[in-house]
């Protein structure tokens, strides 16, 4: 069938618009690699290892950063994987039909509230809420490195908590669209060869392993990225740490913090390169979890590459 010169003219253009995408990207990463050009000649990998922020001195180390958000993002994901991909897996198996869908409606709220918003309910709530936490710690435990830090309430755990809040619905929401998306021959299969509901559960989740993965990388991205809410609640101390009650800094937060302030040329490059780095980070981890959620609907696409093998490994 011959396309007309209307079709080829749509297609060029809504071809033209995606390429936009793709060059708003690259352009971020151009522009940010060359405003942050004066840190990265001066310092070199040397910015990312050592730990000294001095604007006065013009002596910047963006270490006590990267461990701050690679610490907070990831004992977030660790609190709130569990809890979300349980209330993936009650909607999209368990709960009754009447339920099912204010329950998935509720769930994704909780991705609309502004991060502003969930700063405040830190501050007020969460943060006296941890400060308790840090007094009632037995002594023993506060000689342990995890545990020592001054009861302030502000520091890592609370910067934790409000993060695993924040991420508990992206991770839910697309691994409960993973789930859905699972063949229902799979489970059929499964309780062909007498398996319970739980079992036949797990056969879904085997099948949707790398999507629920994808899932779980997403709100890692999601986590890397946040600003205001953690900015409230981190302390805003710039050190290296395992503390969960230590005030500590992230990278978006030192750039929310600072940016303003740094009138220095040297000053502001510093802070431009470590959002270049947070850039390629989250641009990576997405990549990623895109990458395997997208192998996930191939298995669901052509089922012939993914047999129901998995159901009798899963019984075994």
């Amino acid at each position: 069938m011959r396309r007309s010169s209307d079709d080829r003219s749509f297609r060029l253009g809504t071809g033209a618009f995606a390429a936009l995408v793709l060059l708003l990207v690259l352009g971020i990463a151009f522009e940010l690699t060359r405003q942050s050009m004066l840190s990265i000649a001066k310092f070199g990998l040397k910015f990312w290892t050592t730990s000294t922020w001095n604007p006065v001195s013009g002596d910047f180390g963006a270490l006590p950063f990267i461990w701050g958000t690679l610490y907070s993002s990831i004992l977030a994901l660790l609190i709130a994987t569990p809890i979300a991909l349980g209330i993936a897996i009650f909607i999209s198996e368990l709960s009754p039909r009447l339920l099912r869908q204010p329950l998935a409606y509720l769930t994704d709220l909780l991705a609309a509230i502004p991060s502003i918003v969930y700063g405040l309910w830190g501050v007020f709530v969460l943060v006296p809420f941890v400060r308790k936490l840090e007094v009632a710690t037995p002594d023993a435990l506060k000689k342990i490195p995890l545990f020592n830090g001054p009861p302030l309430g502000v520091g890592m755990l609370a910067a934790a908590l409000i993060l695993a809040v924040m991420v508990i619905p992206f991770t839910s929401s697309v691994a409960r669209e993973i789930l859905k998306n699972v063949p229902s021959t799979q489970r059929e299969a499964a309780y062909a060869l007498g398996a319970t509901r739980w079992e036949a559960i797990k056969v879904a989740i085997g099948f949707g392993k790398s999507g629920i993965i994808g899932a779980v990388m997403l709100g890692f991205g999601r986590a890397l990225g946040e600003t205001i809410a953690v900015t409230m609640v981190i302390g805003n101390s710039p050190q290296v740490t395992a503390s969960l009650f230590k005030p500590q800094y992230t990278m978006a937060a030192v750039i929310a913090n600072e940016f303003t302030e740094a009138a220095d040329e040297l000053y502001l490059h510093a802070l431009i390169e470590i959002g270049l780095l947070l850039f390629i980070i989250t641009v990576a981890v997405n990549i990623i979890s895109r990458l395997l959620i997208w192998s996930m609907k191939r298995r669901v696409v052509a089922p012939i590459a993914a047999p129901i093998v998995p159901a009798e490994e899963a019984l075994a």
